[in-house]
């Protein structure tokens, strides 16, 4: 996606955030000095507050028009987490500094986008204004289970040194989709040819084997790297190498040797899908 639908959707989110701090003030304690959010607390919140508030005056909102609001806030959120792929499991909050015009909180934060598992720690200090709210983060700590993923490393450091957490999601969103199609493909390509392709690390591995049946020795390892730049740019990467019966390669040394470079041309020309697909071809 480019980036003015992905600033669409920042927007939404925010617009929905805010709706949702109005309502949840209604409900919990604005001294609590601990908060954790989650459905199931939520759905408790909203019993509560049904409960408590029967028989109240007309003048205020009903239990059931707040319900409606939170369901109707539940459901654009579900469909933007569907959208990014992001799933939030838990979230807390401590204030340790409160003025007039000056409120300071550590928050934490934690879920996953796809199959990518993260962990937010950071401090928010929110500066009241005749005009505005001005909000700076800082003190931001990362933790992602990426594996030895050298790029998301350097990735995770330069977003941790300035504090923005708008190019941290955005960019994990592309880069966890492109891992997911990743999956998604080398998954297709067992179920379909699974006397021709074997996965050593299976569908979280960046790489897949091809193997000729009638062909002992003969091999094609399909090298699927996915790589993230301190910029937040997802580009995907791909090569071949080959493992070749030496009888054969004396054979057809010149045939051999190009491949790779053909392979790569394909995926250029077909698209990743496609190159696979005429490359085990050719191997049944």
């Amino acid at each position: 996606m480019d980036n003015n639908v992905y600033q669409v959707y920042e927007d939404e989110i925010q617009a929905l955030e805010e709706e949702i701090k109005l309502l949840t003030e209604k409900y919990e304690d604005i001294q609590q000095e601990s908060t954790f959010f989650s459905e199931e607390e939520i759905l408790k919140s909203i019993k509560s507050f049904q409960r408590e508030t029967q028989g109240e005056s007309k003048g205020h909102e009903s239990p059931s028009d707040l319900k409606a609001q939170l369901e109707s806030l539940e459901t654009d959120l579900s469909f933007l987490m569907k959208l990014t792929g992001f799933q939030f499991t838990s979230h807390s909050k401590k204030t340790v500094e409160k003025t007039r015009d000056r409120t300071v909180q550590k928050h934490r934060l934690s879920g996953n986008c796809h199959s990518l598992s993260f962990q937010l720690e950071f401090q928010l200090l929110e500066v009241q204004s005749k005009e505005k709210v001005s909000s700076v983060i800082s003190d931001l700590n990362i933790v992602m289970e990426s594996g030895e993923d050298s790029g998301m490393s350097e990735f995770v450091s330069s977003v941790e040194e300035r504090g923005n957490l708008a190019t941290f999601f955005r960019s994990l969103s592309a880069y966890a989709e492109w891992v997911e199609h990743r999956r998604r493909t080398f998954l297709h390509f067992k179920a379909k040819y699974p006397e021709v392709v074997t996965l050593p690390e299976g569908l979280q591995g960046d790489y897949i084997i091809l193997r000729n049946p009638k062909v002992s020795g003969f091999e094609l390892m399909i090298v699927w790297k996915i790589h993230l730049d301190e910029e937040g740019t997802t580009t995907p990467v791909l090569d071949l190498l080959t493992k070749v019966p030496e009888q054969v390669l004396e054979q057809k040394m010149t045939r051999v040797e190009s491949v790779p470079a053909r392979f790569r041309s394909m995926v250029l020309l077909l698209g990743i899908e496609a190159a696979l697909e005429n490359l085990i071809k050719v191997l049944e």
